[in-house]
């Protein structure tokens, strides 16, 4: 409708690349477009921008910038990642382990592996999202060469005991993977830290470019190369290097490293408060994921006796941009795995909301929330028969 409030909570699918951003990458597709691996002043310039970017990527990481390597995405970097691992150490063991409630940028690469004569151990989640660290370290054998555990997850928020996975895996010398794409700049992350040997990272999700990625691989680690070519990244990651991406992602990781706290501060805020106004105001709603170890601007809430894709139809007609889960399955018909691995039935997990908010988002988004969900939710209960049965029983 001309002139409805838009309001976009789907910070976790994407983010609006910041203007700051966009000044910095324009120069490189207009003026700098030289190829990075050529010696004239435009290819000079072009490859000086990346080392700039590799630089800044680095120090928001507390790697060195020979640690990092760009890439076309969060994809590409946890396929780089797993696949490049299995087969360096292919010749050590054959055992990978990971969790059931990973991206399926992970998931359908270790089951790819299994095909390829590889064995995963998929390790349960409890009720709020988490892994076991224990779990982790029963599960390790002497075939053990990978563990991939993400840092936060895409549709429940909840962040994942990293640093106590990560020493369990240095005490073990097993490598240690982490998806990393939701966190950078939502909440600190130092690869030392944490102990991981390998790190994947978007710069669409922390307001950079979509198409630029980055992979931390710690000194010493040597995974397979994944793409097959030229020399570029120190002949690990061949192909001619997205100069306006790369300068994109190293702008965009250098504002997203800066005062984390405090820039996420009114995010928890609204988070909060958004979160208790449903639960409180919205009968047979439940909150999916940790209630505190949680990214600062995730609420997933299921709702009964909905389903989740109707409500968001209805929620875009309000001007209200939201998610059921992960944007990446969105055109799935079966629940989300994540809920179902939390322990939800198939006809709750099919009524979830996901709302991601970010940095733009302010008291009046919430407000045009508030004003719209309880009548959306309303009306779709009113057309299902489950519900209509729900409350006859009560009557009875």
């Amino acid at each position: 409708m001309t002139g409805q409030r838009f309001v976009y909570m789907d910070h976790a699918a994407t983010t609006q690349p910041h203007p700051d951003v966009i000044a910095a990458m324009l120069p490189y597709l207009r003026d700098h477009y030289g190829n990075p691996s050529s010696i004239y002043g435009i290819a000079r310039d072009a490859r000086e921008a990346v080392e700039v970017a590799r630089q800044k990527t680095a120090a928001t990481l507390g790697a060195g910038p020979e640690e990092i390597y760009f890439t076309a995405g969060g994809t590409e970097s946890d396929n780089w990642a797993i696949k490049g691992t299995a087969f360096a150490q292919r010749k050590k063991g054959n055992h990978i382990i990971t969790s059931a409630i990973e991206h399926h940028a992970v998931l359908h690469t270790c089951g790819w592996l299994e095909k390829q004569g590889f064995t995963v151990t998929y390790l349960p989640v409890d009720g709020t999202g988490l892994v076991n660290p224990s779990d982790v370290e029963r599960a390790i054998t002497e075939k053990t060469i990978l563990i991939t555990i993400m840092h936060a997850n895409n549709e429940i928020g909840t962040i994942e005991p990293i640093a106590e996975i990560g020493k369990i895996a240095q005490e073990h010398s097993v490598t240690f993977h982490t998806d990393a794409v939701q966190v950078v700049g939502a909440i600190p992350v130092n690869v030392k830290e944490l102990g991981v040997d390998l790190l994947s990272l978007s710069a669409h999700k922390f307001y950079g470019p979509k198409g630029a990625g980055a992979l931390y691989i710690r000194g010493g680690r040597r995974p397979d190369s994944l793409l097959h070519g030229g020399g570029q990244e120190r002949k690990k990651r061949a192909g001619t290097e997205n100069v306006a991406g790369i300068v994109g992602l190293g702008k965009a990781i250098e504002l997203a490293g800066t005062d984390i706290p405090g820039r996420t501060a009114v995010i928890r805020a609204y988070r909060d408060q958004l979160t208790a106004w449903i639960l409180a105001e919205i009968p047979h709603t439940r909150l999916n994921g940790h209630a505190v170890q949680r990214l600062p601007g995730n609420i997933n809430i299921s709702f009964a006796f909905i389903e989740g894709e109707s409500m968001l139809l209805l929620l875009d007609s309000f001007g209200i941009a939201a998610s059921t889960g992960s944007a990446c399955t969105s055109g799935s018909l079966e629940p989300s795995h994540v809920l179902m691995a939390i322990g939800l039935p198939h006809e709750i997990a099919h009524g979830s909301l996901r709302l991601t908010l970010g940095e733009e988002n302010t008291p009046e988004d919430i407000a045009h929330v508030q004003s719209v969900l309880p009548g959306v939710v309303s009306r779709l209960r009113e057309m299902s028969p489950l519900y209509q049965k729900m409350k006859e029983q009560r009557v009875s």
